[in-house]
């Protein structure tokens, strides 16, 4: 069983920068890529970034491209969402998820308790 956990949230004023981290422990096959997904208020979950597994291609959502950058530390096991010229709208709960390489959430099967971002204006 593969088990995430983000850490790296926190509140912040617009135009400011965050790291969120999400490790994993534990094993599972099948394991394509590690994704960041978000929830914000009021709002469905949608896809923020992706890489490979391997930590090679990666994918963006078009609101993350510029600002966010996703990569992986495969000694550490751990995901790191970079997150730069923060807005308020970017306000959310980012969840790390396991699975496929894809922007879809339900390609992913194991899934982290999220972390809070709030961007205030």
């Amino acid at each position: 069983q593969l088990q995430l956990l983000e850490s790296g949230g926190g509140l912040v004023q617009a135009g400011a920068s965050l790291r969120l981290s999400c490790t994993t422990s534990g094993r599972a096959s099948n394991i394509q890529g590690m994704g960041w997904f978000r929830q914000g208020p009021g709002k469905e979950r949608e896809f923020v970034a992706a890489i490979a597994w391997s930590g090679g291609s990666t994918l963006y959502a078009d609101f993350a491209k510029g600002r966010f950058t996703i990569s992986r530390d495969s000694v550490k096991n751990v995901v790191n969402l970079q997150m730069t010229s923060l807005k308020p709208e970017d306000t959310a709960v980012y969840s790390c998820a396991a699975g496929r390489l894809a922007t879809y959430d339900d390609e992913y099967s194991y899934w982290g308790q999220g972390t809070q971002v709030t961007v205030s204006s």
